[in-house]
């Protein structure tokens, strides 16, 4: 029988000296591009496809004749102008809901920004001494439960007018998220950040805008998300009584008018815009903090 040699390994030559060697690189793994097929399919079919079968559900529930809820044909029939023309004025109460909405966010604008821009300072001053936190944290947590509604009769006391009234409302409900989140992440910096800061001899304006705003903003947009959705709930209850031309007056309006149609939709108005503005704010958290906030 014959013997095979066996032919000796290869080895691969040394490389010459002074050279570096380059090790091998990963595939990276193909990133799938957001075509407008796809960005339906995921995103706009899922809901489009769950509301449609809501609204049918809705009109088989409210067909018949023990139902007291207008059926969505019902929505459509009666309140078709209040749909299609958002931003009709007839008169100085007689106005569309697009104008209502923008003027609630008005004041939404004046509360909140007052808010986020009080609750970031103070909640960096807190987040600075554990002292402090434990000394304000118990309060805040009281505070914060009040129900927005229950500051009305003290801002009415205190401001003679609706319009501030109701912008003090949105402040109080919105602030103590605010300065709470603000508060924990600034507690949160990592120790190196600050031995950084003092070995750079940041002084405390320094600090606050390259160390400790990039740092919390994680949690201050967390904060923020948390106020606005509460401001533009606070402003719907305090527009109920405060009168006006906003959406939740027009809302009040309507029931004492007995047009639950029209109700119906300024509901939807306020759903879209309160997502609107969650959207929004976590948009900017993002772009601020570089993707860290979500």
């Amino acid at each position: 029988m014959a013997v095979t040699a066996l032919k000796p390994r290869e080895v691969p030559a040394a490389p010459p000296a002074g050279q570096v060697l380059s090790l091998p690189v990963a595939a990276r793994p193909r990133q799938r591009l957001a075509t407008p097929g796809r960005v339906l399919t995921e995103r706009i079919a899922p809901p489009v496809v769950v509301l449609i079968v809501l609204l049918v559900i809705w009109q088989v529930a409210s067909s018949g004749g023990g139902s007291g809820l207008p059926a969505p044909t019902d929505v459509w029939e009666q309140s078709r102008e209040l749909i299609v023309n958002p931003f009709f004025v007839y008169g100085s109460q007689d106005i569309g809901l697009g104008w209502r909405v923008l003027t609630s966010l008005e004041r939404v604008a004046y509360g909140f920004g007052l808010a986020a821009v009080v609750g970031v300072l103070i909640g960096a001053v807190l987040g600075q001494s554990a002292l402090m936190m434990r000394g304000f944290d118990p309060i805040f947590q009281v505070l914060r439960t009040v129900p927005p509604l229950a500051w009305l009769p003290i801002s009415l006391a205190a401001f003679m007018d609706s319009r501030p009234s109701a912008i003090f409302v949105i402040f109080i409900t919105a602030i103590w998220p605010i300065i709470i989140n603000t508060a924990a992440g600034v507690r949160a910096i990592p120790q190196d950040y600050r031995n950084v800061a003092a070995v750079l001899r940041l002084n405390q304006v320094e600090f606050f805008w390259k160390i400790m705003i990039p740092s919390a903003a994680p949690y201050i947009f967390s904060g923020l998300r948390v106020g606005v959705g509460l401001s533009w709930l606070a402003i719907v209850a305090a527009e109920m009584l405060t009168g006006g031309v906003g959406i939740g007056f027009f809302i009040w309006d309507a029931w004492n008018s007995s047009r639950l149609t029209d109700i119906i939709v300024a509901l939807v108005y306020i759903g879209v815009t309160g997502f609107i503005l969650d959207r929004l704010v976590g948009w900017i958290g993002r772009v601020v903090s570089r993707g860290t906030a979500e």
